[in-house]
């Protein structure tokens, strides 16, 4: 076995570590995420329009996913130093906490030169109920679809898809250098954002973000670029690539719905099945078949009845229901898709 010497050491580089939470809770029908708006550790900058300690919050303010770097010698593991970071920055104490992927592209940080280092970030994904954040982030719940109001379909199709995307988006595949390669845009627009052929894909999150991004009709991909956006500012920046950090969790979330009984961690202990369908709902941006949905969930052995009743929207009274957790979570489905309605 060949020792690793000091040659190939220095050939790694200057490496930085960071931890990032995409922290979701479902409340009053909409997904919302927790966002960060002060930060102040070795991997902030004024630059990325988070404010430091002792700035003031203004229009300016980005908004960040809780993050920080982490530290060999002060977090045991990498979970415990992304749960310390979310704690100090929002007083919330993390349940549900999955890796989501690591994201070390070069030059996805602009201050690798600043730094001197890469600067690699570990995304995670957790689920909770929402509380009232504290802490030393400044720290506020945010309706995802306000980084991503192309993807809510639950009042039918965005009207900005209509108006600013598609346009868009034809513009910069027709700007192609060659016919072969106009066809090619083209069918990669058909296949993220749907056709009269292609069905919308409900999961496929990321592969539309870094479609405009690549297209420049998202603001990180002109602020990155030094260029001017070329629409109008249709949806909230984030900080260097957070909203691309979000795109993979809204994408992971919304696979893992249609075969892991993960929505559980999204309603309270108690619940009737129209607030269970209500927050798959809000999760996928779908509306989904309520017969069948009920069918579904009711065949899966995963809730029952508590034998009480409630009129928690004013209308007739419903049984509620409880997880039972000791199912196989592989029972939540039985197709492999969730019953969404037709658009």
């Amino acid at each position: 076995m060949t020792a690793f010497g000091a040659e190939e050491f220095n050939e790694t580089g200057n490496v930085q570590i960071g931890l990032t939470a995409v922290i979701v809770a479902v409340t009053d029908d909409e997904p919302r995420i927790l966002v960060v708006r002060r930060v102040d550790h070795a991997l902030a900058s004024n630059e990325e329009g988070v404010a430091r300690q002792g700035d003031d919050l203004n229009d300016d303010t980005l908004g960040a996913l809780p993050y920080g770097p982490f530290y060999p010698e002060r977090h045991r593991t990498l979970d415990m130093g992304l749960r310390k970071w979310v704690e100090e920055q929002t007083q919330l104490d993390l349940g549900y906490v999955e890796q989501l992927y690591t994201f070390g592209d070069r030059g996805r940080d602009p201050r690798e030169q600043e730094l001197g280092a890469r600067v690699l970030s570990i995304g995670y994904l957790a689920l909770a109920q929402e509380a009232k954040p504290a802490g030393a982030g400044e720290a506020l719940w945010q309706n995802w679809y306000r980084y991503f109001p192309w993807e809510d379909w639950r009042n039918g199709k965005p009207a900005i898809l209509v108006e600013e995307i598609e346009p868009g988006l034809d513009e910069w595949a027709a700007q192609a250098n060659s016919p072969a390669e106009i066809r090619e845009r083209f069918a990669r627009i058909d296949a993220t954002f749907g056709s009269q052929e292609v069905r919308w894909n409900e999961d496929r999150v990321l592969e539309r973000y870094e479609l405009l991004y690549e297209a420049g009709l998202v603001t990180e991909a002109c602020r990155d670029r030094g260029e001017t956006l070329k629409l109008s500012d249709y949806s909230h920046a984030m900080v260097l690539d957070h909203r691309r950090i979000l795109a993979t969790a809204m994408g992971r979330l919304r696979g893992k719905l249609k075969y892991r009984p993960v929505v559980f961690e999204l309603v309270p202990p108690t619940f009737t099945l129209f607030e269970l369908q209500k927050a798959v709902e809000a999760i996928t941006g779908n509306l989904l078949h309520k017969q069948n949905f009920r069918r579904l969930v009711e065949k899966s052995g995963l809730v029952e009845g508590t034998g009480k009743y409630e009129s928690r929207t004013g209308g007739r009274p419903a049984e509620t229901y409880r997880y039972v957790r000791d199912i196989l979570a592989e029972r939540l489905t039985a197709s492999p898709r969730l019953p969404v309605g037709k658009r």
